[in-house]
């Protein structure tokens, strides 16, 4: 079930996500109306707040897959022996967990996180099915927004110079992400 997501293609999931979102038959609207959270309808898609936050929850729910996936590889690459190990010397499981397991496992989560940051960044194809970039392009990541400039305005120049533009931004956060990891 963890992996459903996953498996998903991105255009059927964005659509099913754009569903729950609509401002007329969104199943989430309907929730917290019975739920008396909600008085009205929101437009989710519509305001610019609420559209960002609904490219956030489903980006979120597609890649928590792989972050379970690397979780799992992290802790279980702990060995017992470090654990037992610390359980003699009187650790308890808060200290064996913070001093033990996340030194263990902070590189393995770090590559993790690298890996949903560049795909958050060049993420297209759910953005675009979702939002398109709007309201007021306030959910454009670079593709949707190179996109729009290059295709949609005709200014491939433009279009170009943004592309190009997220290979040296990435490389800098990759860059600091290894330097955080290799102080580890």
């Amino acid at each position: 079930i963890i992996l459903i997501p996953f498996v998903i293609p991105i255009a059927l999931s964005s659509l099913a996500w754009k569903w729950m979102f609509d401002s007329l038959y969104s199943v989430i609207n309907w929730m917290l109306m019975r739920a008396h959270i909600i008085e009205y309808p929101w437009q989710w898609l519509g305001e610019p707040g609420l559209a960002m936050w609904s490219v956030i929850i489903m980006n979120v729910w597609r890649g928590f897959p792989f972050s379970a996936v690397i979780l799992l590889a992290g802790l279980t690459a702990v060995p017992q022996e470090v654990i037992e190990a610390a359980k003699i010397d009187g650790a308890g499981p808060l200290r064996r967990f913070h001093y033990v397991v996340v030194p263990i496992v902070r590189p393995i989560l770090l590559v993790g996180l690298l890996y949903s940051v560049v795909f958050s960044f060049t993420d297209f194809s759910a953005v675009w099915l979702l939002t398109q970039g709007g309201p007021y392009n306030t959910t454009h990541v670079f593709g949707t927004y190179a996109y729009n400039i290059g295709i949609n305005a005709g200014d491939l120049g433009m279009g170009a110079a943004i592309t190009l533009f997220i290979f040296p931004f990435l490389a800098l956060i990759v860059i600091l992400m290894l330097r955080f990891l290799r102080k580890d």
